[in-house]
């Protein structure tokens, strides 16, 4: 009988990136610094070259199967160990007996992951970019389509499509400055043995871990214990989160601007999708939907990333479970994210005419800012004009009526306001402030930040 999944990530959700957190992956992740290590004692004398170099020629897949490891670690319960020997079953001519020479089991592993997350970092940070290309393109397309701005869910006053994109596409930014700023953080490992002391490596240890950094592109921790610490590995998990986060912002704005009372702008739908299995009329924005639920998991596991931080004297193992979890998770579920809302941007559709329609649903309240700025501009205190248009604005309200109608009865508006004055003034069109230089100035400044 064949293995059958349980977890989403493994079919319904998994993208590329999944590969980079494989069981073969890891495993090959780890025969690569213990090629490395064999190939730094060798320079330093530690061991035969030549037994370095039969390290080295079988320190892969190619010799060292998935299947034998786990074989191994059947009978020994220490999946680390079971590499190393299933590494030297492989070699010849006595090599094997020079594999692991001093190390301890996380100074393998820990520098495996940091390899492992800087590359799943810069995947990310390329899948990121796209999505903030297709940001940047609608930004500048619909700078100037001008909506209402809801803040409370309520209609404040008019802004446009290009500002909402603009403050999303800007939030993204800051993410891919943040992963600059956190592969420097995760790029780091160890090579110093049980406790950190590097007993083991007699009088050469600070050498051999200069040595072996280098060689796996990545920088020597000045001081840890047997583990590099888990404020480097949680940093990476909440930064996780934290786009996942920004993700769902922007997949809930699309759920509520595709209310049918509202209807604005809607995530693409095929012909043939089917929305509800009672309700052949519904349309459901499910894959927006997808996303802010998948935001849920990704924040969840920044408890355990922040837990593995305390770890008894020089190590423990309660990290260790929980980060076979939580690293391939949450990098699965946030590509997945990405991609998705990648393809609703990309497909989004607009209704102009529904966007016109609720710019003047509130028959001209959403103005009366600007009305009451003018009211100051002719000389009529702020609080006062603020209570008349509150007043004027509960009684349109009321009585269903347009707020310019209102005003043309009030005495203190028409001695000062001609009808032609007024009805300008109730053009929500022509009250956005700089919304359109701010997305311009924006789009200039991401241009030429990426050289798009």
């Amino acid at each position: 009988m064949g293995h059958k999944f349980i977890h989403p990530i493994e079919t319904r959700y998994r993208t590329e990136i999944a590969d980079l957190f494989t069981e073969e992956k890891k495993l090959e992740n780890w025969l690569k610094v213990e090629a490395v290590l064999a190939e730094v004692h060798a320079e330093l004398g530690n061991i035969p070259k030549e037994a370095a170099k039969e390290i080295q020629k079988k320190a892969n897949l190619n010799y060292v199967k998935l299947e034998r490891v786990k074989e191994i670690d059947k009978e020994i319960h220490h999946d680390l160990m079971a590499m190393v020997k299933g590494l030297a079953e492989q070699c010849d001519e006595g090599a094997g007996k020079y594999i692991h020479l001093g190390a301890t089991s996380y100074d393998i592993e820990d520098s495996a992951t940091a390899l492992q997350l800087k590359e799943a970092l810069n995947y990310i940070r390329s899948a990121l970019l796209e999505l903030l290309m297709t940001l940047i393109k609608l930004t500048e397309e619909k700078k100037d389509l001008v909506c209402i701005g809801r803040t409370h869910g309520q209609h404040a006053i008019p802004t446009t499509f290009g500002m909402r994109f603009g403050v999303w596409a800007y939030e993204i930014d800051r993410h891919l400055d943040r992963i600059s700023e956190v592969l420097e953080r995760i790029s780091f490992g160890k090579m110093s043995g049980a406790v950190g002391t590097m007993a083991g490596f007699e009088d050469k240890g600070m050498e051999i871990q200069k040595r072996v950094m280098e060689k796996l592109n990545l920088s020597p921790v000045l001081i840890a214990n047997q583990v590099v610490q888990r404020d480097r590995h949680a940093e990476v998990i909440f930064l996780t989160s934290l786009i996942g986060q920004t993700l769902a912002k922007i997949a809930r704005e699309n759920r509520v601007l595709q209310r049918t009372e509202i209807a604005e702008m809607f995530e693409p739908f095929k012909k043939s999708q089917v929305g509800s299995s009672t309700m052949p009329h519904k349309r459901n924005p499910h894959k927006s939907e997808r996303i802010c639920s998948l935001a849920r998991i990704l924040k969840s596991n920044v408890i355990p990333a922040l837990d593995n931080i305390v770890l008894e004297d020089e190590r423990d193992m309660t990290n260790s479970a929980s980060e076979r979890i939580i690293f391939g998770e949450n990098f699965v579920i946030l590509d997945y994210m990405i991609k998705g809302l990648l393809k609703n941007l990309q497909g989004i559709k607009f209704d102009t005419v529904k966007i016109e329609e609720n710019l003047n649903l509130t028959k001209g309240a959403c103005l009366t800012e600007k009305v009451m700025v003018q009211l100051v501009n002719k000389g009529i205190g702020r609080q006062e004009g603020h209570e008349l248009l509150r007043q004027s604005a509960i009684l349109a309200r009321k009585e269903n009526r347009y707020m310019k109608d209102i005003l043309f009865e009030n005495n203190k508006i028409t001695n000062l306001f001609s009808k032609e004055e007024v009805t300008e003034l109730f053009d929500p069109h022509k009250y956005i402030g700089k919304a359109v230089d701010q997305v311009e100035n924006l789009v200039k400044f991401l241009k030429n930040k990426y050289n798009c």
